[in-house]
């Protein structure tokens, strides 16, 4: 029987004063199981990460298996997990819960359940406590561990899932996140950024709707805050020097960005925002590069090799074992005397060189080239530079036969498939006379390969493949999985949708709109779907934050929710003090999937023009008319209505019409505000001197159109994808008139502002 459980806190805004809440006392354990979900390795030679739930009924157990492959497939997305997936073993522990749910979810008034890790809200149902904030006991979740044989406190990461929709986690040694919330998997990455990197928040507030007061310290000890200028950092190395100036990895340009450790001001950061301020989007590189050295630091890349506690002869192959990143090669650096020796790969067989008589000293150094990493003394560390020294004697002039069985002794896990990009490698015996040769072949063909690992992104490979590794009487097989997963959007319904043929379909909205992304792979797991706006970071798509299910919702400012803001194109916001400047205007957003092997589906793209709203009727007409309609005041709306007659809108009226038909002129003199939406008109349309809006979208116009003299600020009069049977005049407009690339269709001549339109 096993139980354990784990924590994780993500983008809660939450102090260590409030992560210190007392922890409730456990429950007697239930019924467990350790479930090996995945084994890279040894667990002496690996990270550990052990996950379990808690409030899982035995009949919910198919519930946490759901929710941990969200976070697991969530977080090898997200680098430098995603390339050092092949350093971490992950194992779940499923606790039988007597009861579903955890305590005091999502009020103090809600009640306790009988859970073995006796998770909470409110840190535990704590009245002091935040009600976001996820409390598990501890000790508990630690004796669930410890029947994961071989793992310690100090090589294994705890991560407690709760079995409920509600956003909540914490982090500090354990780590927590509620279950089946939208935003649940994200705040995993987020707390193992605390945890493991010893990242700090971002945050430019402490509690939520409070901008954070200025910041009065000195220099910051954490590496992704500074006091410092772009300058000073240059001119004194310091801080993330070697990345200004670069795109970041979560968007924009690494530079210097006011706000972090929970303050509004007085200290920068260097990305507008990242992952250790906005959940969704990915580490930037000053905090990837430390996320990277914290990863490594927790094995050893340089594995085993040679003995070396006794000279060895000049006679024999010296090898070492590596770890092997899924995404590149580590280098393998042989010197003799200090000399470099040409070698390639992890074994060296010393009767191929000429040694002179006498003593020798002879190195290998295992190095991780990863561009993640600039920082030289990170890449000079012993998480990313290891070395193993032998004593080469010469007068040992022969090495004991040792027969040894050329056969398989590690390689990457073939339980699973490999991505088409991945690095596969073998490890085998090492007979001490010869080096064993491996053999690749790919569906069967022969491939050439360098030693004992193969990069698959040198073979441009789509669709499913075999690849298969031999030596002496042993092989090992794997499937490739290097077909890209399909991404798709809907999106609600739009003012105005513009096919383009070979390009992107343009939608035009003048107010909020949804947007649901789906994602497809042909192997089981959940595949990650992920946007991107006007070329920004790229951002997991989770749902709706209050509900997983529900589309992402884009408005011209952003939706506050529990008082961070989401969905505002254009510059993004977290905080509601935040750019606040309404995102209308042309955007291009960009869509993605990820799959579970790892492969990214090329990207799909459209285009959405968001206008401002039309202003609120003070009174609205439906259904038939019959007449002339004089608009003398106010804003009369036309909402799928039909007008026998003329409609006049005279000085500082305005006119809203929706899917109507008129028939009948439309005159405009004077008004704040004339919209023509996907209306029909049999009659002519005059507008001049409008002062707030001229909007004419679809729709149709059974005669000719005037636009006059409308003088509308800052917003330019629209005509567009209508069709126009008449000529079509534009003179005195300021702004020009704009057809937000939807071209009209007009069966009359063109002329003045108007002739490209």
């Amino acid at each position: 029987m096993v139980r354990r459980a784990l924590a994780i806190a993500g983008a809660l805004g939450i102090v260590a004063a409030v992560l210190a809440a007392p922890a409730v006392s456990a429950a007697e354990p239930g019924e467990a199981t350790v479930v090996p979900i995945q084994v890279t390795g040894p667990v002496s030679q690996r990270f550990n990460m052990v996950v379990m739930g808690d409030g899982y009924t035995a009949a919910e157990l198919p519930k946490f298996r759901e929710h941990l492959n969200k976070h697991l497939n969530v977080l090898w997305t997200i680098e430098p997990f995603k390339t050092y997936r092949s350093y971490i073993n992950v194992y779940a522990v499923e606790i039988e819960s007597a009861e579903s749910g955890v305590d005091c979810d999502p009020d103090l008034t809600s009640p306790r359940r009988d859970t073995p890790l006796n998770m909470g809200f409110w840190g535990g149902c704590n009245p002091s406590s935040v009600q976001r904030l996820l409390g598990v006991d501890g000790a508990a979740a630690n004796r669930y561990a410890d029947q994961v044989a071989g793992t310690t406190r100090g090589n294994r990461q705890l991560l407690a899932i709760g079995n409920s929709d509600t956003y909540g986690g914490a982090g500090g040694t354990n780590a927590t996140a509620s279950g089946g919330n939208a935003l649940s998997a994200l705040i995993t990455p987020h707390e193992l950024g605390h945890s493991l990197g010893g990242l700090q928040d971002e945050y430019d507030y402490l509690a939520r709707g409070e901008r954070g007061a200025p910041y009065t310290g000195g220099e910051p000890s954490s590496a992704h805050h500074t006091l410092l200028t772009e300058r000073q950092m240059l001119d004194q190395q310091r801080k993330w020097w070697r990345w200004l100036g670069e795109r970041s990895e979560s968007g924009g340009v690494i530079g210097r960005y006011e706000g972090g450790l929970y303050s509004g001001s007085g200290v920068w950061r260097p990305s507008a925002h990242s992952m250790m301020k906005t959940l969704g989007y990915y580490f930037d590189q000053p905090s990837r590069e430390q996320m990277t050295q914290r990863i490594a630091a927790k094995t050893s890349i340089l594995q085993d090799g040679t003995p070396t506690g006794a000279p060895i002869g000049a006679d024999r192959v010296v090898w070492v074992e590596t770890l092997h990143p899924v995404g590149h090669r580590l280098d393998v650096r042989w010197t003799l005397d200090g000399d470099p020796v040409p070698a390639a790969g992890s074994s060296l067989n010393l009767s191929t060189l000429d040694i002179t008589p006498g003593v020798h000293t002879l190195t290998a150094t295992v190095v991780d080239p990863t561009e993640f990493v600039r920082d030289p003394a990170i890449r000079s560390s012993t998480a990313l530079t290891r070395s193993r020294t032998w004593t080469v004697d010469t007068a040992v002039t022969t090495t004991p036969p040792a027969p040894t069985p050329v056969e398989f002794t590690a390689s990457t896990p073939t339980d699973r498939p490999v991505g088409g990009a991945d690095v596969v490698y073998v490890e085998t015996t090492h007979p001490v006379d010869h080096i064993p040769a491996v053999t690749w072949t790919l569906d069967g063909n022969p491939v050439a390969a360098s030693g004992n690992s193969l990069a698959l992104k040198d073979f441009r490979l789509s669709g499913r493949h075999t690849l298969t590794a031999a030596a002496g009487s042993s092989s090992l097989t794997w499937t490739v999985d290097a077909a890209l997963p399909s991404a798709d959007y809907e999106l609600s319904d739009a003012l105005l949708t513009v096919p383009k043929p070979g390009r992107p379909t343009e939608y035009i909205y003048n107010g909020p709109f949804t947007m649901r992304l789906d994602g497809a792979d042909d192997t089981p797991g959940h595949v990650v779907r992920e946007f991107q706006t006007d070329g920004d970071g790229w951002f997991n798509y989770f749902g709706w934050p209050t509900d997983p299910d529900a589309p992402f919702l884009f408005t011209p400012e952003g939706t506050n929710i529990d008082n961070l803001v989401y969905g505002k194109l254009g510059v993004p916001r977290l905080s509601p003090w935040d750019d606040a400047t309404p995102s209308y205007g042309r955007h291009t957003v960009q869509y993605r999937a990820i799959d579970p092997a790892g492969n990214i589906g090329p990207p799909g793209e459209f285009v959405v023009t968001l206008l401002p709203a039309p202003p609120a009727c003070t009174g609205t007409v439906t259904g038939r008319r019959d007449g002339p309609l004089v608009i003398s005041s106010g804003v009369t709306c036309l909402d799928r209505a039909e007008v026998s007659g003329p409609v006049l809108v005279r000085p500082g009226a305005a006119l809203v019409a929706s899917g109507s038909t008129i028939r009948g002129p439309v005159v405009g003199s004077g008004a704040t505000t004339v919209e023509l939406l996907n209306t029909t008109v049999h009659g002519p349309v005059s507008i001049s001197g409008t002062t707030v809006a001229v909007t004419i979208v679809g729709g149709q116009v059974h005669g000719p159109v005037v636009l006059s003299d409308n003088r509308t600020g800052s917003r330019a009069a629209v005509l567009a994808g209508a069709t126009v049977s008449g000529p079509l005049f534009c003179a005195g407009n300021a702004p020009v008139p704009e057809n937000l690339r939807a071209p009209n269709t007009v069966r009359g001549p063109r002329v003045g502002q108007c002739a490209s339109l």
